[in-house]
């Protein structure tokens, strides 16, 4: 399946298509403010379930990652469910109030688009798929298509092969990752060009 762009922020690829990694990266490296110290990243889910561990499965890989500085909420050991998100919400933005939220969490949908991952300019309503009423939560959101929407959607996330979801959060995880190392380069090769014409007078 082809990666395609839905408007400005509106983009989805599934995860195992060619340059996955490479493409998502670009897009967030468009999209999020890898400059900024109030980028907050809230992996929502919970390991009690196969299918909406995508979250923590991400969140634990971004914070094993010794290069990535910013704050990450919701991992294998720590997660961020319906007990905590409101929680950890409004201590969030307590502490940070101009925090811009990347939102991730593993979502149902139909059967063509399992495996794909839609990033998307607004936030999202977790728990919507399994009937619970928790915050809209993200500046942008990243959701996974993790198994088939429209029928006793509970069990379904509950009986998700883990495989998937972990599969996924690798892709994301590096594509993150890659991403983060990308906006570095390309204020050093800032750093560098306004410095050659500063001295040239170019």
């Amino acid at each position: 399946m082809r990666a395609t762009t839905i408007s400005t922020y509106d983009y989805r690829i599934h995860f195992e298509e060619s340059g996955a990694i490479w493409k998502l990266s670009s897009v967030f490296l468009e999209h999020l403010p890898f400059n900024s110290s109030d980028l907050t990243f809230f992996c929502i889910g919970t390991d009690r379930s196969t299918g909406d561990s995508l979250g923590p499965l991400t969140g634990s890989r971004l914070t094993e990652s010794h290069i990535f500085p910013f704050p990450v909420f919701g991992t294998l050991e720590n997660p961020l469910h319906a007990l905590n998100l409101q929680v950890k919400f409004d201590e969030t933005i307590a502490m940070k109030p101009n925090s811009y939220i990347v939102a991730i969490d593993a979502c149902l949908g139909k059967s063509s688009s399992i495996g794909q991952l839609l990033i998307h300019n607004g936030p999202l309503q977790p728990g919507k798929a399994v009937g619970k009423e928790l915050p809209a939560v993200g500046n942008i959101s990243i959701k996974g298509i993790v198994n088939i929407a429209g029928f006793m959607e509970h069990a379904v996330l509950q009986s998700t092969r883990l495989h998937l979801p972990f599969e996924m959060s690798r892709t994301l995880s590096r594509a993150l990752l890659l991403a983060y190392n990308r906006s570095k380069s390309e204020c050093i090769d800032n750093r560098y060009n306004n410095s050659y014409y500063k001295n040239t007078g170019n």
